[in-house]
């Protein structure tokens, strides 16, 4: 007994995140093409190293699948299941219906006018029963609806909304249960961590699961800054989603260090000031910010892992930072530094912060 608590002890922590939270909730990251179809090889290897679950950036969007009528193009989305197969993964579909990456034709007749409810319909029915039918039993879970709602909680004004109305997230849903009746199915947005769109979506899924649509979870992307949101607003958060009975997770995670004057969304307009303010790094992040950072991303787990009851997967928006969408947002050409792991591939200080937190 004595030698095994002694082994016990003397046992070294994980290096791997997917080791250091099992148990707690699945850790997963956005592949591109590069990584999933192995032409980044040394992406591909952080990926199966490192993580449990996986989410394509583009891969599965209706622009990419399904460019034009009656034309459906698999070929990225098959090499994606595929390596999540490979390497026994929890794979995430991303996204059925979004207000953008979607063909303008998909919303027009043969003249570019606006098609009828019906017609809508009855393609999104389509869409969604090729696709989601496709990988039935393969892919698990799937974001269904993107970021539907304004930020004061109101429905976003989408050509869904114009031409159906507000019950296209209710039909979105139904027609991706009937494609696959045992995945999980997702709404996913941004910003909830801000009072008045958190309350909007609390009201749209109560409403939606009120009626009997297969809502089962929830996904806060989780795009933060250094200073926004805090602690306790994650907690209420999470807290408030996870009461309405639904799996809860974080599907987009990154924490911009660079100065922002734009409002903390993903969704946010072109930033005002000088080029050289908003991007003060290009050679390289000074130890001081990487120190911050590594606090940042400590505060966020501790909070994850109080609710590891609550949540159910925890996804980076991106490998490492290189790979990363802040370097082209909120405007083209930054030296951006979001991850947890540098342009090299390399950990930084916030991964073994990050690991910390799981040895608490």
């Amino acid at each position: 007994m004595l030698v095994g608590m002694l082994a016990t002890g003397c046992a070294r922590p994980p290096r791997t995140l997917r080791a250091a939270f099992a148990g707690a909730f699945l850790v997963g990251a956005a592949l591109n093409a590069e990584q999933f179809s192995g032409r980044d090889t040394l992406g591909a290897a952080l990926v199966t190293a490192q993580f449990n679950a996986i989410t394509p950036e583009n891969a599965l969007k209706w622009e990419s699948l399904h460019p034009r009528p009656g034309t459906y193009d698999f070929t990225a989305a098959d090499q994606y299941v595929a390596f999540g197969e490979r390497n026994r993964m929890f794979i995430v579909g991303h996204t059925l219906i979004w207000h953008k990456k979607t063909p303008r034709w998909v919303f027009q007749d043969s003249s570019g006018q606006p098609v009828s409810r019906d017609t809508l319909l009855e393609r999104l029915r389509d869409h969604i029963k090729t696709v989601v039918g496709r990988f039935r039993g393969r892919i698990r879970g799937w974001d269904v609806v993107n970021e539907a709602l304004n930020d004061d909680g109101t429905l976003r004004p989408t050509p869904w909304l114009t031409i159906i109305g507000a019950d296209y997230l209710a039909q979105a849903f139904r027609f991706a249960h009937q494609a696959d009746p045992d995945a999980e199915l997702y709404y996913n947005d941004y910003a909830l961590e801000n009072a008045p769109k958190r309350r909007g979506a609390l009201d749209l899924v109560r409403r939606l699961r009120a009626e009997g649509v297969p809502v089962t979870g929830v996904g806060l992307q989780g795009h933060n800054r250094m200073d926004w949101p805090t602690p306790a607003q994650q907690d209420t958060t999470i807290a408030a989603f996870a009461a309405l009975g639904v799996r809860v997770m974080i599907t987009e995670l990154d924490i911009d260090v660079l100065p922002r004057r734009d409002r903390p969304a993903a969704d946010s307009g072109l930033p005002t000031g000088a080029p050289s303010d908003l991007n003060p790094y290009r050679d390289s992040l000074p130890d001081s910010v990487q120190r911050a950072l590594a606090q940042r991303y400590a505060e966020l787990f501790a909070v994850y892992l109080r609710h590891a009851h609550d949540i159910s997967r925890v996804t980076f928006w991106g490998v490492a930072d290189g790979d990363s969408w802040l370097n082209n947002w909120p405007m083209r050409g930054r030296t951006s530094y979001p991850l947890l792991f540098d342009r090299q591939r390399r950990p930084k200080p916030a991964f073994d912060a990050v690991l910390g937190v799981a040895r608490r």
